[in-house]
Order: structure tokens, then C-alpha cells, then sequence
């Protein structure tokens, strides 16, 4: 790519970030939506992720609402903050190049003090994070497979 074309290039995404639009590793944080290679999530263009380089070609799509951003912001565990804070992300490894480790879909909802990581919940869910409840893991590896399916499963019922 010529100097003129990397510039032009840099300038369209900085306008559209600028915007509001996507950034460069591929999160828009004014719609609360990450698309991209796995690569950008830790805003780090590298080819790793949080150090590792085996996920970083898998793609990514991530929503979350206003509430997850500030409970992150206030640390995870103020419920003034952090009630009905929510998250749902969808990981693609089967993409060329990517890690070849299924397709797999998440919802994430703040409960509170739920135990240490993996603690079952009475609705089917799970703990993470110590705060958070996993109210759907499921995708592909060898066949299909649910690791969690909280009932309810959306974000409201809790």
C-alpha cells in the first residue's frame, strides 16, 4: 500500500471514529458494539490476544449496555451501578485463518456476589467473575453443546 493510500486510509478512520463510528481495532463505544478480529478486543493490534496469538484471527461481535460500562468503571461489585448491566458475545473461530475452535455465543448478567468461577446457579446459569452470572454459553466444538442455559435466559429477568 502506497504512503498516499496508508494516509488516506488512517484519515477515513479517524473520521469515522471521530464520528462515532467504528475504531480502529473495532469498537464502536457510542452504539456499545465491538465487530472485529479477536485481535482488537484488548486494543491492541499485535496478532495476540492479552498475549496469546492463538484466538486473534477468530472474529468477535459484542453488544453491552450503559450499565455494563459503568459497573466496569466502579468496579464490578456496586450495585447502584451495576444492576441489569448485561453483555452478549458471539466468538466465530471457524473463519479462515482463525483458531478453528468452534462458534460460540454468550450472554453475561451482573447478579452480585455469586461465588468463584464455574459456582452453578439455581436458574442454570453459572458464576464468573465473582459478580457476574453466565445466563448462556452454548455453541460448536464436536457437535453442539450448552455450558449454560439460565431460565429465564434474557437480560430482564434478573
Amino acid at each position: 500500500m502506497s504512503s498516499v493510500a496508508l494516509v488516506a486510509m488512517l484519515g477515513i478512520i479517524a473520521t469515522v471514529s471521530a464520528a462515532g463510528g467504528f475504531d480502529e481495532f473495532g469498537y464502536n463505544d457510542t452504539a456499545r458494539i465491538f465487530n472485529g478480529p479477536a485481535d482488537g478486543v484488548d486494543k491492541v493490534l499485535d496478532g495476540n490476544v492479552w498475549g496469546d496469538p492463538t484466538y486473534a484471527n477468530d472474529r468477535v461481535v459484542m453488544k453491552w449496555n450503559a450499565a455494563w460500562d459503568a459497573c466496569n468503571d466502579a468496579g464490578g461489585n456496586n450495585a447502584s451501578v451495576c444492576t441489569g448491566a448485561w453483555t452478549d458475545n458471539e466468538w466465530n473461530g471457524n473463519v479462515p485463518g482463525g483458531s478453528q475452535t468452534g462458534v460460540w455465543h454468550y450472554k453475561i448478567v451482573w447478579v452480585g456476589p455469586c461465588g468463584s468461577y464455574g459456582t452453578p446457579l439455581p436458574d442454570g446459569g453459572y458464576c464468573i467473575w465473582n459478580n457476574y452470572e453466565m445466563l448462556m454459553s452454548h455453541g460448536s466444538d464436536a457437535g453442539h453443546l450448552w455450558d449454560a442455559h439460565a431460565i429465564p435466559n434474557g437480560y430482564g429477568g434478573h
